[in-house]
């Protein structure tokens, strides 16, 4: 298998340090450029940092503060992305930006760490998807969301900016470089996935749906109807955008259904409800389950990797590596027909 070099060292938004902005700044930041008051309370994020802020009469939004690495064509992608889903795709529920007082969607902070970026957005009211039991019903319902928003997001013509995201399958080949910080007993199959994706290269070349995708649809992103928890009532983060083959959004999707007993139907039921709003392509089937082993070696390798680099953030970083090496467990074998067996309308249309 060829080994790519390793990354040039230099600051990006998965390793940059900054100084947190304390509670009161963030307060006093939105009033100044949104013309509001209100309360703060900091919420978890790898990246950024993000915020609860509840206006004075109650009501909730979020604001996010960039860290000095972003790119700043990065979150104007990500804007265009959200004010596009609002006109083509209104009933997909995504957050909707609110603009500054000047009307801009966004705010540029001056830091002692350099340029930030400041956001607000709508606060979409659900629980998340894992915090609740996991249905048939709802996997069908949560499959048929991702194709809705795929579908919304189709004719948005915006690109990401110059460079490559590090959760992109279609850059899989790339972790070869680091794959030697997997532990031994996982390191032999994280190496056959990616030998595995080396010799599908001209297959997946060969792709002809590619469009901007969401690239992060998992359950810590998806937010249910707390009374009936089989409705999807928000889609959440959008930063890990790509412009990448269609099926990568599925298969990044599928990689979060793996780890249970009864992961065939869950998936089934999935496919089931993507498939009722958007048909495979033959190649795209063919494909899916190399791309969802590939997502779950990347989730493996990336949390190994980032966790010996960053030992203080290790529990955040390695939240979803047990639930990844079980799932690649189980469909470490699974192929095309496999698949068509779980389900048996998934060629149809």
């Amino acid at each position: 298998m060829m080994k790519p070099a390793p990354a040039a060292k230099k600051a990006d938004s998965m390793s940059a340090t900054w100084s947190p902005t304390s509670l009161a700044d963030a307060e006093a930041a939105v009033l100044r450029v949104y013309g509001t008051s209100g309360a703060i309370r900091r919420l978890s994020s790898e990246r950024d940092e993000t915020f609860l802020f509840t206006r004075a009469d109650g009501t909730d939004f979020v604001l996010k503060i960039a860290n000095p690495a972003e790119d700043p064509a990065a979150l104007e992608f990500q804007n265009g992305a959200l004010l596009h889903l609002a006109c083509a795709a209104p009933a997909v529920p995504v957050p909707r930006l609110v603009l500054t007082t000047d009307g801009t969607p966004s705010h540029t902070l001056a830091t002692a760490d350099g340029p930030r970026i400041m956001r607000l957005l709508t606060f979409l009211g659900g629980e998340l998807q894992y915090r609740t039991p996991a249905t048939e019903a709802q996997s069908r319902n949560v499959g048929r969301a991702l194709a809705e928003l795929g579908r919304g997001l189709e004719d948005y013509d915006g690109r990401p900016s110059a460079g490559k995201l590090m959760w992109d399958i279609s850059h899989t080949l790339d972790l070869a470089a680091v794959v030697d910080h997997v532990a031994p007993e996982r390191r032999a199959q994280a190496e056959a996935v990616l030998d595995e994706f080396e010799r599908a290269l001209p297959i997946i070349a060969g792709l002809r749906r590619r469009q901007i995708i969401h690239n992060d649809f998992n359950p810590h992103n998806i937010l249910l109807d707390p009374a009936a928890p089989t409705t999807v009532v928000g889609i959440i983060d959008f930063g890990d955008m790509v412009h990448a083959p269609l099926i990568n959004d599925l298969a990044v999707a599928l990689s979060y259904h793996l780890a249970t007993e009864n992961w065939r139907t869950r998936i089934g039921a999935f496919l089931e409800g993507f498939l009722s709003a958007r048909a495979l392509e033959p190649a795209e089937i063919e494909l899916l389950p190399l791309l969802t082993r590939s997502r779950l070696a990347m989730s493996i390798i990336i949390a190994e990797w980032r966790s010996a680099r960053f030992p203080e953030n290790r529990d955040y970083i390695m939240r979803n590596h047990a639930t990844a090496w079980r799932g690649l467990q189980n469909i470490f074998d699974l192929t095309p027909a496999g698949l068509k067996q779980l389900v048996p309308n998934l060629s149809e249309g």
